[in-house]
């Protein structure tokens, strides 16, 4: 038990790694069904963030292993590291990924998943924001693309446009040089904001509490867990 929750780097943490995980093998399915080469475009660019994420999180556990060739050959790390890679060949790694946050919560229970999750509230508040905005960003920018692409005075018409004017309104810039015209992609464009401005917002607060909190042990509502 002791050896498992070692692996555990934050439940929160966790969750987002497995949402995004499971993200990715959906990305995949859409790839195999959607024959639209501009939702294609949008769907390559967020397996390419999405391995981008996976790789860094591979890097981070195999740095804080205890063990690193442990942790690369008894602990999956060599799946962790295949399933960061952006080829569809091996997306069906990411699923090791699934299996073992849904052990590792298994093995905490609800009780110290929801105890630990309170606990840390801004940095559970920072990863479903993270999880949001990747949401956002993907289906908006299909979303935009569904919405928009009929309209003769559309200004955002290919997979390019769509990604950048959410990029540029989840990042509260908002050049103006992309926007919806029809009154469903002014809907979706303002949920685009909303969430953007809850993501920085919460970014902000939790890298001031970050700075002026004092130093805490993480995830103490696990470690203080009795031992089975």
């Amino acid at each position: 038990m002791a050896g498992q929750r070692s692996e555990l780097k934050g439940t929160s943490y966790e969750i987002f790694i497995g949402a995004l995980s499971v993200l990715s093998i959906v990305n995949l399915g859409l790839l195999l069904v959607t024959e639209d080469e501009a939702l294609r475009y949008v769907l390559l660019v967020m397996n390419g963030l999405l391995s981008l994420v996976l790789f860094l999180d591979f890097c981070y556990r195999l740095w804080t292993a205890p063990s690193r060739g442990a942790y690369f050959l008894r602990g999956f790390g060599w799946a962790d590291l295949l399933a960061s890679l952006p080829l569809q060949q091996v997306k069906v790694f990411r699923l090791f990924r699934i299996v073992r946050v849904v052990r590792l919560l298994r093995e905490l229970g609800p009780g110290i998943i929801w105890r630990s999750l309170v606990h840390d509230r801004a940095e559970s508040a920072l990863y479903t924001l993270l999880l949001v905005g990747l949401l956002m960003l993907e289906f908006g920018s299909l979303g935009m693309l569904r919405l928009e692409g009929g309209d003769p005075e559309a200004n955002i018409t290919t997979a390019s446009d769509a990604l950048w004017y959410s990029i540029v309104t989840m990042s509260t810039v908002g050049y103006g040089d992309q926007y919806p015209v029809t009154n469903e992609g002014r809907l979706l464009g303002g949920a685009i904001i909303v969430v953007g401005v809850a993501i920085f917002g919460t970014l902000t607060g939790f890298l001031a509490n970050a700075f002026l909190a004092p130093r805490r042990a993480p995830d103490s509502a696990v470690a203080e867990a009795p031992e089975s």
